[in-house]
C-alpha cells in the first residue's frame, strides 16, 4: 500500500504541473485574444476615418487628422462607459511606438515629396525660425510656468519640470501642418512653416534632453555654450548622416542595378535604408528626424531616379500610404487617449484648476510664437533684397497661426517628463499630462478648423500664386503629372509652365542667375551625378522602359 500511494504522490506532480501548464496557457491564450480584438478594433477605426475622411474632402473646415480626433475621443467614450468607467483605450500611449514606428515614414514622406528648390531657397529662414524661435518660445513659456504655477500652487513640480513644459510647448506639431497646408496652394508657408517645424522640433528634443541631464541647481555659461555646441553638432551630425545614407543607396542602386531582376528589391532597398538612417541616428544620440528628413531630400534628388520606372511609381505611392497610415495611426490613438481616466481621476476634485493651468499654457504658448515669428520675420526680409522674396505681413500672420498646433510629440514628450510607463500617481504631474492633453486637443481642432478659412481670407486665390515659381522638371510626387498634361508638375495652379523660345533661351543663357543654387547645380552636374546617379545619368539596360524612355527622349532634345 505504501508503494501504491508513492506512486500515486509521484503521479500527482506531472498532473498537477500539466494543470498549471493549460492554466497559464488559457490566460496566454486570452490575453492574444484580447490584443487581437484590440488591434481589430484599432483597424477598424482607421478603415472608417479613410472613409470619412474621403467623404469630407470637399469640406472647407474639416481634414482627416480632425476627423480621425473626433473619431477617437467618441471611441474612448464608448470604451469608457463599456468598461465602468475603468479604461478608455486600446492601447496604452508607447513613446517607442510613436518616435520609432510612426514618425519616421511620416518625416521620411515629407523630405522625400518636398520641392527642394523652394526648401532651400529659404533654408536660412527655416534655420532662423527653427533653432532661434524655439529658443525664444522655450525662455517665454518656462519663465511663465515658473512665475504663475508656483503661485497656483499645482503640485510638487521642481525647477526641471518648469523647464521641461517650456521644451515641451515649444514643440510645434510638423504631422498636423501637413494636412492643413497645401504645398501646391502655397509653397513658400508650407516650406516655412514645415520646415521650421522638422528643425523645430529637433531643437525641442536637445534643449529637453539637456534640461534631464543638465544639474539646473548651478547653470554656468559654460553650460548655455555647451548646449549650443551641442545643437550644431547635433544639426550638422544628423544632416550628414541622413544626406550620407541617402547618397548610398543611390550609389548602391546606381551600380549594382537591382531592376534588371527585380522591382521588389530597388523598392526594399530604398525603403530599408531610409529606415536604417533614422535608427542610426537613435543609436547615436541624434536627431532621427532630421536625419530621415534630409535622407528623404536626397533620395528623392539621387535615389529615385536610379530606379525603374514601376518603381519610381511604386516607391512614390508605398512612402505616400506609409505617411498617411501612420498619421491616421497618431491622431486617432491620441483621441482615445485624452479620456484616460487615471489621469482625470486626480484633478476631479479641482477641475477649475486644470482648465486655468491649460489657458495659461495656451496662452504662453500665443504669446511665446508671436515674439518670434514677426521680429525673425523683419530680420529675414532685412536680409531679402528683392520684394517679392519678403514674407508679407499677412504670410507672417498664417506663419504664426500655423505653427500653434501641438501634437504628439508635445504628448511624447509630456509623458517622458510626467508619467513612469504611462502611469502616474502624482497630483501635479497628472495636471500637467491632462493640461496637455487638453491644449493638444483644442489647438489641433480649433486653430486646425480655422487654418484654411484663414489662408483662403488672407491669401485669396488669385493672389495665392507662389512668388517664387520652382522650376524644377520632375518630382517623385507629380511623377505620373506629365503622362497626363503639359503642365509643369510643380508648378503652382493657375499658373502654366512657360515655353522657352531660342531668343527667350539664349537671353536666360547670357545673363544666368549667379545665386548659391546656379554654383550647387553646376557642382551637382560636374561631379555628384556622375558618380550618384540622378536625372540625366540614369543607368539603363537595353529593352528596359528605362532604355525606351531615354532614347524617345534623345530626338526632341536635338530638335
Amino acid at each position: 500500500m505504501l508503494l501504491n500511494g508513492t506512486d500515486q504522490v509521484a503521479s500527482m506532480g506531472p498532473d498537477l504541473g500539466l494543470l498549471v501548464g493549460k492554466m497559464n496557457s488559457t490566460s496566454l491564450a486570452t490575453s492574444e485574444y484580447a490584443s487581437i480584438v484590440s488591434m481589430n478594433l484599432f483597424v477598424a477605426l482607421l478603415c472608417a476615418c479613410i472613409v470619412i475622411g474621403h467623404l469630407l474632402e470637399e469640406s472647407r473646415w474639416m481634414n482627416e487628422s480632425i476627423t480621425a480626433l473626433f473619431i477617437g475621443l467618441c471611441t474612448g467614450v464608448v470604451i469608457l462607459l463599456s468598461s465602468g468607467g475603468k479604461n478608455s483605450h486600446l492601447f496604452v500611449f508607447s513613446e517607442d511606438l510613436f518616435f520609432i514606428y510612426l514618425l519616421p515614414p511620416i518625416i521620411f514622406n515629407a523630405g522625400f515629396q518636398v520641392k527642394k528648390k523652394q526648401f532651400f531657397r529659404n533654408f536660412m529662414t527655416i534655420v532662423l525660425f527653427g533653432a532661434v524661435g524655439t529658443a525664444i518660445s522655450f525662455t517665454i513659456i518656462s519663465y511663465g510656468a515658473i512665475n504663475i504655477f508656483k503661485r497656483m500652487n499645482v503640485g510638487s513640480l521642481e525647477l526641471g519640470d518648469f523647464l521641461a513644459i517650456g521644451a515641451i510647448f515649444s514643440a510645434t506639431d510638423s504631422v498636423c501642418t501637413l494636412q492643413v497646408l497645401n504645398q501646391d496652394e502655397t509653397p513658400l508657408l508650407y516650406s516655412l512653416v514645415f520646415g521650421e517645424g522638422v528643425v523645430n522640433d529637433a531643437t525641442s528634443v536637445v534643449i529637453f534632453n539637456a534640461v534631464q541631464n543638465f544639474d539646473l541647481t548651478r547653470i554656468t555659461t559654460s553650460d548655455a555654450f555647451h548646449l549650443i555646441g551641442n545643437f550644431f553638432y547635433l544639426f550638422i551630425t544628423s544632416t550628414v548622416l541622413g544626406a550620407g545614407a541617402g547618397l548610398l543607396s543611390a550609389y548602391v542602386i546606381k551600380k549594382l542595378y537591382f531592376g534588371r531582376h527585380s522591382t521588389d528589391r530597388e523598392v526594399a532597398i530604398m525603403i530599408l535604408m531610409a529606415y536604417l538612417s533614422y535608427m542610426l541616428a537613435e543609436l547615436f544620440f541624434l536627431s532621427g528626424i532630421l536625419t530621415v528628413f534630409f535622407c528623404g531630400i536626397v533620395m528623392s534628388h539621387y535615389t529615385w531616379h536610379n530606379v525603374t520606372e514601376k518603381s519610381r511609381v511604386t516607391t512614390k505611392h508605398a512612402f505616400a500610404t506609409l505617411s498617411f497610415i501612420s498619421e491616421l495611426f497618431i491622431f486617432l490613438y491620441v483621441g482615445m487617449d485624452a479620456l484616460d481616466i487615471e489621469k482625470w481621476n486626480f484633478v476631479q476634485d479641482s477641475p477649475g484648476k486644470s482648465i486655468g493651468v491649460s489657458s495659461i499654457l495656451l496662452g504662453l504658448v500665443l504669446v511665446g510664437r508671436g515674439c518670434f515669428v514677426f521680429p525673425l520675420s523683419f530680420l529675414s526680409n532685412l536680409t531679402k533684397k528683392n520684394e517679392n522674396e519678403k514674407i508679407t505681413f499677412r504670410q507672417q500672420v498664417l506663419i504664426w497661426w500655423a505653427g500653434l498646433m501641438r501634437g504628439a510629440v508635445s504628448m511624447a514628450l509630456a509623458y517622458n517628463q510626467f508619467t513612469r510607463l504611462g502611469h502616474t500617481q502624482l497630483r501635479g504631474n497628472a495636471i500637467m499630462i491632462t493640461s496637455t492633453i487638453t491644449v493638444v486637443l483644442f489647438s489641433t481642432v480649433v486653430f486646425g478648423l480655422i487654418t484654411k478659412p484663414l489662408v483662403r481670407l488672407l491669401l485669396p486665390p488669385s493672389k495665392n500664386l507662389s512668388r517664387m515659381a520652382s522650376s524644377e522638371p520632375t518630382s517623385p510626387k507629380s511623377y505620373v503629372v506629365p503622362l497626363l498634361n503639359d503642365r509643369d508638375p510643380e508648378a503652382e495652379p493657375g499658373q502654366e509652365r512657360p515655353v522657352l523660345h531660342p531668343s527667350s533661351l539664349r537671353v536666360l543663357l547670357a545673363t544666368p542667375s549667379h545665386t548659391v543654387h546656379y554654383y550647387w547645380r553646376k557642382f551637382d552636374n560636374a561631379f555628384m551625378r556622375p558618380v550618384f546617379g540622378g536625372r540625366g545619368f540614369v543607368p539603363y539596360i537595353p529593352g528596359t522602359p528605362t532604355e525606351q524612355s531615354v532614347h524617345n527622349l534623345i530626338p526632341e532634345e536635338r530638335n
